[in-house]
């Protein structure tokens, strides 16, 4: 089996799956581009391979404390919080309480128990949520890829910089081993074998020579069962919300 490494090998990987070039498979370049984007889009946006965790580093600019926004590449779909800005508790401040215990009570942490310096730090954490709180955010992808800080922007220095813990689409486009995902590979011959049926049942009981004719429908029908299956397959493969509480 020939595995896909790129859009081009993909389609064709697709299109032999239906048939091709045995049969013909009565459908445009255009409209597979179109099933296999519907594919990625479904791809990023609900399967557990499709986005991936990670952290953006981001300059601040003049302009980005004017707009009181700032705007994040295409490819981040979601955002969670940001990194504190201006931490009360940061180890690098002389007279804050973890540099002072660090300062002095370091050297004994070696021969003493941890429990009450971890007590101590988890009751500081606690203070500092309650007092300070998490800085509020806002970002949709679709509104411009603007993501909002909600508070006073005067303590960000243009040329200091935002950490943005946020999830990012697999592209297959610039991720090529993404196109060896067997859902991926599935799904997108589904919507293709639909798109064909599509096409064909515009000419249902149209005779061929030979006798033969055309039934589109029903090979629209087998792909609508097919894509709600593996639907269903990926609404049962996920975890439950409450596997992650406790």
């Amino acid at each position: 089996m020939s595995v896909p490494t790129d859009r081009a090998s993909f389609k064709a990987f697709c299109l032999r799956k239906l048939g091709d070039p045995v049969i013909k498979i009565n459908v445009s370049d255009d409209q597979v581009d179109d099933r296999i984007d519907e594919a990625i889009q479904w791809f990023v946006d609900y399967h557990w391979d499709g986005a991936f965790r990670t952290y953006y580093k981001y300059q601040i600019t003049p302009t980005d404390v004017t707009n009181k926004y700032i705007t994040l590449p295409s490819e981040i779909i979601g955002a969670v919080e940001i990194f504190d800005i201006g931490d009360a508790l940061q180890t690098n401040n002389l007279f804050n309480i973890r540099y002072q215990i660090a300062l002095n009570d370091l050297y004994t942490l070696t021969s003493v128990s941890m429990v009450p310096y971890y007590m101590a730090m988890q009751h500081i954490q606690l203070l500092e949520q309650l007092l300070v709180g998490k800085q509020p955010i806002r970002y949709n992808r679709y509104y411009g890829n603007k993501f909002y800080l909600d508070g006073n922007w005067d303590i960000l220095v243009p040329g200091t910089f935002l950490i943005i813990n946020c999830y990012t689409a697999v592209n297959p486009d610039t991720n090529a081993s993404a196109w060896q995902d067997l859902w991926l590979q599935r799904y997108a011959t589904a919507l293709i074998k639909r798109q064909w049926g599509e096409n064909l049942s515009k000419f249902n009981g149209m005779q061929l020579q030979g006798g033969l004719s055309f039934n589109g429908q029903t090979i629209k029908e087998e792909a609508m069962a097919e894509i709600a299956e593996i639907h269903q397959t990926m609404i049962d493969s996920v975890l439950p919300a409450d596997v992650f509480i406790g």
